[in-house]
Order: C-alpha cells, then structure tokens, then sequence
C-alpha cells in the first residue's frame, strides 16, 4: 500500500501531536512534516513533496490563506485542507478562493477528520456541515460579492485573459508555470460560476468583478 503524505501545520505543538497519533493510527497515512508557520510549511512542502498539508488559518506573521494560495500556486498536486476555529462565510470564501480544496472546522471530530483526508486523496473535496451552512447562507443571500473573494492572483490572471494573453504568456509574465495558470483559472471559474473563458470574460466586461 502506497501510503498518503501529509505535513501538518499549526502553531500549537499540542494540536499537530494529536493530530500526528491520530492519523498515524491509519496504515494509509504518513505524518511526514510539521510546522508551525507559514514560512516553515512552506519549506517543509517544496522539500517533501507531500500529498496533503492539514493547516490552521491562524497563524504567526502570514496566515494560513497566503500559504495556501502560494504552496498551491508553486506546487498544484499538493491537497490543502483548512482546519482552523474559523466559521465567518468571509473568511471560509478566501480560504476557499486560494486553493484549499477541504474545510474543516476544529470541532470536527477525529474520526471526521481522518474522512476528510480520505475523500481528498481520491480527488474529492470535504466541508464540515456547519462550514456548509455558511457556504449554503452566502449562496442563497449573496452578502458577499464575489469582487470581494477572487485572490489577487486570480484577479491578475482574469485582467490578462481579458487582455487576450494565452496560458502561456500569462504564465511568463507572472513567472509561474503554465499548469499553475489553469489551477488558478479552475478555481476561478468555480467562484464566478462559469464554463469558460468567455464567461468570467464576459462578467468582467460587465463591471461584476473589480
């Protein structure tokens, strides 16, 4: 059995151990790294190479939603699930619009927890319910304009497809690669509700994106 490598990153030693004996419990898993910041995490991911980071949001100096979007940004196939004590829908989109492909919340249980990461290494992606609420709440009231939760690198990205730019072009000027490119397009679709191109064009043409 090929075993799933996970780094963990929270700023409470306490925390990241219990999460290390839990998950090491399961032959599946492999706790390959920790760290309690940004920085460290995303040293501990460019050296590892690991398939999941379980990270806090909250934490010293750069927080978690800047790590994600950089380690998801230099290092695509890398799985980000949030595990922090935030539940405000704002705060959840951002998380969300980086990269992270899972939220969960620190009152989930250990057992859920471990089923997250399961549904993430198979491709999916994994809310905890009362993040799914939010999520739901948003939808259906629109309280937060989705000018409001594009990463800035999304939003650069968009600017330069609407200047016509290819993939290519795009990845060169902002010196990433091009598989980059379309995971920050991929995500950006999902956040602006569109197929295409044209459409998330067609939105910013509109003045629905600033």
């Amino acid at each position: 059995m090929v075993k799933q490598r996970i780094v963990l990153v929270d700023d409470h030693e306490v925390v990241r151990l219990g999460l290390k004996s839990l998950l090491e419990r399961n032959p599946q898993f492999e706790v390959v790294g920790e760290a309690s910041s940004a920085r460290e995490a995303l040293e501990q991911v460019t050296i590892l190479q690991p398939d999941v980071v379980v990270m806090d949001i909250r934490l010293p100096g750069t927080s978690g939603i800047e790590a994600c979007e950089q380690i998801v940004e230099k290092h695509p196939n890398v799985k980000v699930i949030m595990l922090t004590s935030y539940e405000e829908e704002d705060v959840i989109l951002r998380a969300l619009c980086s990269g992270a492909c899972s939220y969960l919340s620190k009152k989930a249980s250990l057992e859920e927890i471990v089923d997250a990461i399961r549904i993430v290494v198979k491709g999916g992606s994994y809310m905890s319910p009362s993040i799914a609420r939010e999520i739901v709440t948003h939808l259906m009231g629109g309280r937060v304009s989705k000018a409001t939760i594009l990463t800035d690198r999304q939003k650069e990205i968009l600017e330069k497809l609407v200047e016509g730019k290819s993939y290519g072009a795009i990845a060169q000027s902002l010196f990433i690669s091009i598989e980059t490119v379309r995971t920050h397009v991929k995500s950006m679709y999902k956040v602006l509700h569109v197929n295409n191109k044209a459409e998330a064009i067609a939105k910013y043409l509109k003045g629905e994106i600033k």
